[in-house]
Formats: structure tokens, C-alpha cells, sequence
């Protein structure tokens, strides 16, 4: 079992994306474990090599051929072992513990941050969610999917993003005074429960087989061979 990242591999990885090539706009260490809690959610299983590019760059272009070998390694090294252990633990346990960084209270966000409008608790919340609202702009299944349980989830995540609209804004207010949040502790276990509930809302979607459909008729062994050989099926491509 491939372990889950360390303090000290965290804080490397959030060096390691700083020295994303430009022009490329990576994610930082948080916003990268909500997206990958955003991708393991869909309703889909998508592939690395479909979400991968989104974490070094936000309109998902593909890392440049001569991009440092050693970097590409152990940056995408890492990310790989925390979206795996992402997903055994939402899978196996119900349960992960996010990467959510507490406020310095010496450092609050500048009065242009989008973050400032939130309060103290949504403000801590706020790079998380924005990584996992990232997945689902980039891939959107989960979002089409006409859902009421999913819809819901959503909200309860997304109260922690400045509202856009007076739509949001009632819808946030209406979360804040029937599922009120008192404290990070609390807001924390919450947004943990949603990303458990979407992934168990998605799980038979996500892993579903398609049954293949034959095309044309199903050749019987005593029947002439489709390969046009003139022998018997069992004779020709039918034997066994």
C-alpha cells in the first residue's frame, strides 16, 4: 500500500508547483487536494493523464517536452501518492483528513482578495474549495448529473466561495441558519462528510461495465466462417 504524503512532503510539493514553467499557472499544495477530491468524485473514472495537466495549469495545456526530467518525476511522483491515498481513504474509510491551512491572524487576506469578503471560518475553507470547484469546471459530469442529494452537497461546499449573485447569497444565508458552522474544527468534518456522500452518490456510476452490444448476428460453430475462408467457424477462427 503506497503510503499518504508526510508534513515534509507537502511542503515540498507546494515548493516543487511553484517551479511550474511559465507561462503555466499551477495549483498550490491546498488547492491541488481539493481538486484531487474533485476528480475522484465524477461520476466518471478519469484517467491521470486527463486531470493531470489541469494541476500545473488551469486551462489544462500540457507540460512543454523540455521541462525539467527530475522536477516532472518527482512532482507528478507525489502528486500521484496523494491522490491515491485520497481515494483509498474516501473509498475504503468514508473518511480523509483534507489539507486546510488555519489563518494567520498577523496575515489576513488583502481587501482585493476574493477570500475577504468570507468569514474567518469560509476564509480558511476558501483554497480548498476553489481547487475542488476547479474539478468540476474542468471536468463538469458531476454538475450535469439532475441530482437533488448532489445539488445539495454542492451547496454546502460552495457557501465557503464569495457569492456571485443575490441567488447564492440567499442560498448561503439559508445554509448559515439551518447547517450553521461554529467553528473550523466543525467546518472541516462538514466538508468532509459532502466529498464521502458525493463519492458514494457516484460510486455505481463511476465503476459501472458497459455491456457490449454485437453488431451482427452470432456465428454458429457449423456456420460458414465471416473471414471468408470457405471453412467451417470452428474449423477456421472458431477454434478453440
Amino acid at each position: 500500500m503506497t503510503a499518504d504524503l508526510t508534513d515534509a512532503e507537502f511542503e515540498e510539493l507546494d515548493e516543487l508547483l511553484t517551479k511550474t514553467p511559465e507561462p503555466f499557472e499551477p495549483l498550490d499544495a491546498v488547492m491541488l487536494d481539493g481538486f484531487l477530491c474533485g476528480v475522484i468524485v465524477q461520476p466518471v473514472l478519469l484517467e491521470t493523464e486527463a486531470w493531470l495537466p489541469h494541476v500545473f495549469d488551469f486551462d489544462g495545456q500540457p507540460l512543454p517536452d523540455d521541462a525539467d526530467p527530475a522536477w516532472r518525476e518527482r512532482v507528478t511522483a507525489l502528486i500521484l501518492r496523494r491522490h491515491a491515498a485520497l481515494n483509498r481513504a474516501i473509498a475504503e474509510d468514508g473518511w480523509f483528513d483534507p489539507l486546510i491551512l488555519e489563518l494567520d491572524d498577523f496575515n489576513p487576506p488583502r481587501t482585493d482578495d476574493p477570500a475577504a469578503s468570507l468569514n474567518p471560518v469560509s476564509q480558511a475553507l476558501f483554497p480548498w474549495v476553489a481547487g475542488f470547484q476547479h474539478a468540476m469546471e474542468s471536468f463538469p459530469d458531476l454538475l450535469e448529473l439532475p441530482d437533488p442529494a448532489i445539488d445539495v452537497a454542492l451547496a454546502r461546499l460552495y457557501r465557503h466561495l464569495p457569492a456571485q449573485t443575490d441567488e447564492e447569497r440567499e442560498v448561503v444565508a439559508t445554509l448559515d441558519k439551518e447547517h450553521p458552522l461554529a467553528n473550523l474544527d466543525e467546518a472541516i468534518e462538514d466538508l468532509i462528510v459532502i466529498v464521502a456522500d458525493l463519492e458514494d452518490l457516484t460510486r455505481d456510476r463511476r465503476y459501472k461495465v458497459e455491456t457490449v452490444k454485437r453488431d451482427a448476428p452470432k456465428v454458429g460453430r457449423n456456420d460458414p466462417c465471416p473471414c471468408g475462408s470457405g471453412k467451417k467457424f470452428k474449423q477456421c477462427h472458431g477454434k478453440t
